[in-house]
């Protein structure tokens, strides 16, 4: 299993948008990450300094508050659909991105879901459950007003 550092983490994404600013060749995975990076122009600045970023302390990690973090769940979600693991994830995300009229702010809803499916695993000692991650994105993607996120 692939288990990058905190450090190779920003690093990568710091790199990703340097390629990306620079219109230089990139990988598939930098392109998406650049892409995700572009949405989030408050942002744009702790992408480009790598040192600064690997040097950062973004305090308790929470999704808002910490870039690469945000990022990380924005690629991993990507993933995710593009796979559809787990099974049925692809079509809760596009059902949620046509209700809400927007890709991203339907990932934005799917972090809360994947967030809460970590949470849930951490503190029960069991293994993330795919099937309630899949409900919760679903249960968004059906109910009728959007969240205030």
């Amino acid at each position: 299993m692939f288990a990058p550092s905190q450090a190779d983490v920003r690093r990568f994404f710091c790199s990703a948008w340097t390629k990306s600013q620079a219109d230089q060749p990139m990988e598939t995975i930098e392109t998406l990450a650049a892409g995700w990076i572009a949405e989030h122009p408050e942002w744009h600045a702790d992408f480009s300094d790598a040192e600064a970023a690997v040097a950062r302390d973004y305090g308790d990690g929470a999704v808002g508050g910490n870039p690469f973090l945000h990022l990380s769940m924005h690629l991993s979600i990507s993933e995710q659909c593009s796979i559809d693991q787990p099974r049925g994830i692809r079509q809760a995300v596009e059902l949620l991105a046509a209700r809400r009229g927007d890709l991203h702010a339907a990932h934005h809803e799917a972090m809360e879901c994947l967030g809460q499916m970590l949470a849930d695993a951490q503190s029960s000692g069991r293994p993330p459950d795919g099937e309630a991650y899949v409900a919760c994105v679903q249960r968004r993607a059906t109910r009728g007003a959007p969240s205030n996120r």
